[in-house]
């Protein structure tokens, strides 16, 4: 008799402590990804996620964030563009909340290329690194290339040519000809 009251307090005890909470989902909206690096957004709030390759565990993915206030997003991005226009010589560093960011500009291949290296806590001790990246690579990541893809589909489908220029004048009697 005491070892079932043994077992059952136990086992009740034990399944006190276990309970399964279901907690609300989040919606992060993913503005774009490339291989191993990928940009979310939730409202105002950006989390950049990447495979750390600073690490001998290939599965160990970090991330990062930072608020959008006074158009840092978009301040972000024009860093890391100007980067490839005129690589800087040094590391650039950016601190954020919790976190230091290094931007890391190198050759590689023959091209320039940007690191992302994570400062963790703002501890120069751990440190996460993101594959290198090129421009296009950057312009994925940012959801750049969506804004230029729409835009170039946008523009050839409104190109229309006009009425009294010299080619549809010429198409228009070679036509009459035909008939």
């Amino acid at each position: 008799m005491r070892k079932t009251v043994l077992l059952l307090t136990t086992l009740f005890s034990i399944s006190a402590f276990a309970q399964i909470k279901v907690l609300k989902n989040d919606n992060l909206i993913e503005v774009g990804k490339e291989n191993s690096v990928a940009l979310y957004k939730k409202q105002n709030k950006y989390t950049f996620n990447y495979q750390d390759i600073n690490t001998s565990n290939l599965n160990t993915f970090r991330s990062f964030y930072f608020h959008d206030l006074n158009k840092d997003f978009e301040q972000l991005y024009k860093l890391v563009s100007d980067g490839f226009i005129d690589m800087p010589m040094g590391e650039i560093q950016l601190e954020l909340p919790n976190d230091i960011i290094g931007l890391n500009f190198a050759r590689n291949y023959g091209q320039t290329t940007v690191q992302f290296i994570h400062y963790i806590s703002k501890s120069k001790k751990y440190i996460g690194k993101s594959q290198f990246l090129t421009k296009s690579q950057v312009d994925k990541v940012f959801g750049k290339d969506k804004i230029k893809a729409t835009a170039r589909r946008e523009s050839t489908a409104t190109i229309k040519p006009l009425s009294g220029s010299p080619e549809t004048t010429a198409n228009t009697a070679a036509a009459k000809k035909k008939k």
